[in-house]
């Protein structure tokens, strides 16, 4: 496991800036409109409510969140990457720190106001963390694990654990901040699928008098393959090649601009991916 200076360094700032976004948001509008958000920080609050309300306990943040992780903490070392759960780590200890020892100061007592604003945040505090191959923790882990294995976007897959969670919190404080939760984990998803784009697919469809050169090219970018295929159009009847590759979302763009670079004439045609089956590349993590 070998550390690169100046690329841990973003990733350690990164992570740091998620961390204190997300415990901000966990003290400012979670804790102020009784949400529960999804995953393990969400479960995580519902066992310090539970405790409080029926035991008179206060349970820390921070022993709770990491006992609740220890096992996906395991799957992200096993399975994903030695250093992007070391980092991973480091966001779930330092939200659990900031969570315990920060203040709590309401912005609004709006709940909607409170499900909106604190499921973007979230959702951007995730994104923050994904974005340089880290984690919240939690089901996070377990999505990324199966999003590799299966070679699709999995994230959709935690709904399942948040919907018991929510009914769970439901049955317990009242139906009312379930719902608001509901727009919480909502949010926060959109925002979330919009910022990272990693685990999302499209496909193109290339138009070129250069197809080995831009079928070369994508490989050099993203290690994806490519298939080309003869076409004629229809207007000029003249032979053309049309390059067919399915890529991640978040290539597409520089994928694009280098295809202009080698053919300015050339017609591209990108569409959303739903369902892939077959082999397909991951970077691995680490």
């Amino acid at each position: 496991m070998k550390f690169d200076l100046k690329k841990d360094s973003k990733r350690l700032l990164f992570v740091v800036i998620a961390s204190i976004i997300m415990s901000f948001n966990i003290k400012t509008f979670v804790h102020t409109g009784g949400l529960f958000p999804g995953g393990v920080n969400g479960l995580t609050i519902l066992l310090q409510q539970i405790f409080l309300q029926y035991f008179n306990i206060s349970l820390p943040y921070t022993i709770i969140n990491i006992l609740l992780n220890s096992i996906p903490i395991y799957i992200g070392f096993r399975y994903i990457g030695k250093k992007f759960t070391l980092f991973s780590l480091l966001m779930i200890l330092l939200t659990g720190l900031l969570t315990d020892t920060l203040p709590s100061f309401p912005i609004t007592y709006d709940t909607l106001l409170i499900a909106i604003f604190g499921g973007i945040l979230n959702g951007i505090a995730i994104s923050l963390c994904l974005y340089v191959d880290a984690t919240s923790g939690g089901t996070d882990f377990i999505a990324i694990y199966l999003s590799q294995k299966e070679g699709k976007d999995s994230f959709n897959l935690i709904l399942g654990f948040n919907v018991v969670i929510l009914l769970i919190a439901g049955l317990l404080f009242g139906w009312e901040k379930a719902l608001y939760s509901i727009i919480f984990q909502y949010v926060s998803t959109q925002v979330l699928h919009y910022l990272y784009q990693n685990y999302q697919r499209e496909t193109l469809f290339i138009i070129t008098s250069k197809a080995e050169e831009v079928a070369k090219r994508i490989h050099e970018l993203c290690h994806h393959g490519a298939t080309i295929m003869n076409a004629e159009g229809s207007y000029e009847h003249i032979n053309r090649k049309v390059v067919y590759s399915v890529v991640s979302s978040s290539d597409v763009k520089k994928i694009i601009l280098a295809v202009k670079e080698l053919d300015p004439k050339a017609f591209i045609n990108s569409t959303k991916s739903s369902n892939l089956s077959g082999r397909f590349y991951m970077k691995s993590k680490d």
